[in-house]
């Protein structure tokens, strides 16, 4: 397989680490690990357990323990019983360890390194140098956007003897992060994208963070970048002037003194480009004449980068022009959908590399729940290995994920059948026409099916035919983003706080069960719904989360105990009524709302005597939590009231846990009293909308958008002065005008106060307002400016370029309800980078 030996004996030395507990000191080490879930490989493994606010990897040793792990990294006393047949090595910093040990296997190898810093475009630069250059190269390259603390010294990791060429990028937040990885990278080569205001907060001035940026090249010979960038260019010179024998390759649009000129861009059919690129100082009949297959401002600055680099590797420039033709989009997501007889379709059908497809495997993990894993994969193309050692690591993988199934598509993939162990169903295909016409569709039921190919065998049909059929209106859910909102609330805790989560609504109308899953995944602690019913759809989804049902109903009780439910009490009457379902067996968890003055539900403090004296006869009833709500977390003027809630509240529960003689968990702040109210956060907090990107708190800066709201057009018509559009001709036209119906209304949740031009959607990035009534199933937008607009375009309803709270506005209401009225009937389509 071509991996250099590392033995855990070297490892030892090179991270300065103790010994602990040594069984194999001679183990060599190919993989290194950070999670104790979706592990693989485990024999050959070292497992890394990172310190962090929220999750500690020393919580998780037993569980890679019994995943077979048996090398470990540690930063604290351990006891030996929980790994008793393992290595364990123990450093003061494992992380610092993680980077040290990637630091000294790049020392290992003297193949020419690029890093890629910047504000944005690192990942496109970064697969677009790829495409560029691995006909030349064999380039191992940071997975997908890999360029953190933790993501670069996995990306070096991968580095092989078979390497040619190494393409990393790197990404910094705040100060003093960029030196560690500049030690990692250790670039000969540097390519500075850009300087913008993301990640902003954490540096004094933009000054401050270019000179951040700039430490990736301290070890540089050369540096790429764009000299209508001001701060760069001053920073770059500055760079140079620091060591002699260093280059500078700059690039202008803007005939600024650069090593290249770029001029005469010229948008043509078909959204290309043409341009010229002009060596400073060369005679105007060298200038070489290039063309990409992209028109907007963010692509043509990325290509510019790629050229210059490639015009200083010495790339011909014929050579150079035609290749830039051939660029292709750079996906960067894994969609995640229903698909037909009750299958899940996972697409990732734009690229096909061992690293991508293990990512997607474990992504994959994360959803499967005891159904059958089926992976279509199409051949490695430009891999640089020798078939037979390529497809014997594939078949490896496939068996270390679990993967029941696999359909093989193209020409050399039939290679797995040596390897590939009998477990492992399998059919090969020569194409995917082939494929298409042979599939036996109803072949596919009741599985998660993984697409996994190259882009050149156009995987996207294969998706589409698995996809079920469905309204053209979808609401995608950005997972990445969700993921990223769930990490900044997660950085305000103190150390020992959990996390409850709300999924009630489905989600908040982005689908309770695929959230909670990736909840789960990333450990929460909690789940709150608001009903019975959408807590037993996670139960048969597989989550094993705790579960609180803010509802319960006394129907419901049975549902409640045989799916191990655990319901809100908030009343003596309710408590009866579940006293008298347990009787003196059942042992059940509850868990009390108390009313500090939200007067919604709720003990009041008159009811606490009997509740404590009902509590005590009942010993087998175990009180979870006691929780109450802020009713005004979010607004400061009401802050006064607010802190006489948190009082009233824990006036209450002091009663309560004399009552009871133990310490039930309480949690008393939402999404709003988060950042506000540090103070009560207590044992826990309950996160809802704050998750999905929205806060009125003063986090908004830093969250993402969730949730895009999409439609078609279905149709275009030109409409003449005097003519009207819509039901009871609302829709006056005064002027020659294109008129678009879009395939969404007020069935789908985009209500009828949206219409007579009081909202604009997006279309081709440009606002196309309402005309007319909205009707129940569709929408006409004035797009008389727009006119590339055509019958099939993306219409954007609300997303990060239109946000959901101005469509609330016009609506007259909250984004909580807009979200909340999606339709069942909108397809939710789940992605994540």
């Amino acid at each position: 397989m071509n991996i250099p030996t590392h033995t855990l004996s070297l490892i030892c030395q090179w991270i300065d680490a103790r010994w602990v507990q040594k069984n194999d000191p001679a183990a060599a080490i190919e993989l290194l690990l950070l999670d104790s879930r979706g592990i693989s490989a485990p024999t050959a493994a070292l497992f890394f357990a990172l310190p962090g606010q929220r999750h500690d990897g020393h919580r998780y040793l037993a569980d890679a323990y019994r995943a077979g792990v048996r090398n470990f990294v540690v930063s604290r006393s351990i006891d030996p019983d929980v790994l008793p047949e393992a290595n364990v090595l123990l450093v003061a910093d494992s992380l610092l360890a993680l980077q040290t040990l990637a630091a000294r296997h790049r020392a290992t190898f003297e193949i020419p390194v690029i890093g890629i810093t910047g504000s944005n475009g690192k990942t496109v630069v970064k697969e677009w140098l790829y495409q560029l250059l691995h006909r030349e190269y064999q380039v191992v390259r940071s997975p997908k956007s890999y360029n953190s603390q933790v993501g670069v010294p996995l990306s070096v990791w991968q580095m092989r003897p078979r390497h040619t060429l190494g393409i990393f990028e790197a990404g910094i937040s705040q100060r003093h992060e960029m030196e560690r990885l500049a030690h990692i990278i250790a670039p000969n080569i540097g390519i500075f994208t850009n300087i913008g205001p993301a990640h902003q907060e954490g540096f004094g001035s933009l000054r401050e963070k270019v000179a951040e940026k700039m430490l990736l090249f301290a070890a540089a010979q050369t540096l790429v970048f764009c000299a209508d960038h001001p701060e760069i260019a001053t920073a770059a010179a500055a760079w140079a002037n620091e060591k002699t024998g260093r280059t500078l390759v700059s690039w202008s649009k803007e005939n600024r003194p650069a090593s290249l000129s770029f001029s005469g861009f010229q948008t043509l059919p078909g959204g290309q480009t043409a341009f010229s690129l002009q060596r400073s100082g060369a005679p105007a009949d060298e200038a070489t004449e290039c063309r990409i297959p992209y028109s907007d401002a963010a692509s043509l600055e990325n290509a510019c980068h790629c050229i210059a680099l490639l015009w200083h590797l010495g790339i011909p420039a014929a050579r150079l022009s035609r290749r830039l033709r051939q660029l292709e989009p750079v996906e960067m997501r894994l969609e995640l959908k229903a698909g037909i007889n009750r299958c899940t379709v996972i697409n990732d059908a734009y690229s096909n590399d061992l690293a991508s497809l293990r990512i997607a495997l474990q992504f994959a993990g994360q959803q499967l729940r005891g159904s059958r894993l089926t992976l279509i994969l199409s051949d490695f193309l430009q891999s640089g290995q020798r078939q037979s050692a390529l497809y014997a690591q594939v078949a490896k993988t496939l068996v270390e994920y679990k993967v029941g199934r696999l359909i093989g598509i193209g020409t050399e993939i039939p290679a797995l059948r040596a390897d590939l162990p009998a477990t492992i169903e399998s059919r090969f295909f020569a194409d995917t026409d082939q494929f298409l016409q042979g599939a036996q569709w109803h072949d596919f039921h009741d599985e998660l099916v993984l697409i996994k190919g190259a882009r050149a065998f156009a995987f996207e049909r294969i998706a589409h035919r698995l996809a079920q059929k469905a309204h053209k209106t979808v609401l995608e859910v950005n997972l990445s983003a969700l993921v990223h909102n769930l990490n900044v609330y997660n950085r305000l805790l103190t150390p020992g706080t959990r996390m409850m989560v709300m999924v009630k609504a489905a989600g908040y109308g982005s689908g309770s069960a695929e959230i909670a899953k990736l909840l789960e995944f990333h450990q929460v602690d909690y789940l709150g719904v608001a009903y019975a019913d959408e807590g037993i759809e996670l139960r048969q989804a597989g989550v094993r989360l705790p579960v609180l049902v803010l509802n319960p109903e006394p129907a419901s009780f049975d549902a409640l105990f045989r799916y191990r439910l655990e319901p809100e009490v908030y009343s003596l009457s309710l408590l009866d009524e579940l006293l008298a379902f347990a009787g003196k067996d059942k042992e059940l968890a509850i868990h009390l709302k108390l009313d500090t003055g939200m007067h919604r539900l709720g003990f009041v403090p008159a009811d606490i005597p009997l509740l404590c004296e009902r509590l005590r006869r009942h010993p087998k009833v175990q009180v979870r939590t006691v929780f109450s709500h802020l009713a005004a977390s979010d607004a400061s003027g009401h802050d006064a009231f607010t802190h006489q809630q948190a009082a009233a509240f824990s006036a209450m529960y002091d009663a309560i846990q004399q009552a009871l003689g133990y310490r039930p968990l309480r949690h008393i702040c939402n999404t709003g009293g988060i950042a506000r109210f540090p103070e009560y956060h207590y044992d826990m907090v309950r996160l809802g909308i704050g998750l999905y990107g929205l806060d009125s708190s003063g986090l908004q800066p830093q969250l993402q958008v969730v949730n895009t709201l999409k439609a078609t057009i279905s149709q275009v018509k030109e409409i003449s002065p005097g003519e009207t559009v819509g039901y009871n001709r609302n829709g006056p036209v005064t002027h020659p005008s294109r008129i678009a119906t879009i395939s969404i209304g007020y069935a789908d949740g985009f209500l009828r106060l949206a219409g007579n031009g009081r909202y604009p959607v997006l279309v081709h990035g440009h606002r196309a307002p309402t005309i007319g009534n909205v009707c129940m199933d569709m929408t006409m937008v004035d797009v008389t400016d727009i006119p590339e607009a055509r019958e099939g375009d993306e219409v954007v309803v609300f997303g990060e370029h239109l946000p959901v709270q101005e469509l609330a506005a016009c609506l007259q209401t909250i984004p909580y309800e807009v979200f909340t009225n999606i339709s069942e009937r909108v397809k939710r389509v789940y992605w994540q980078e």
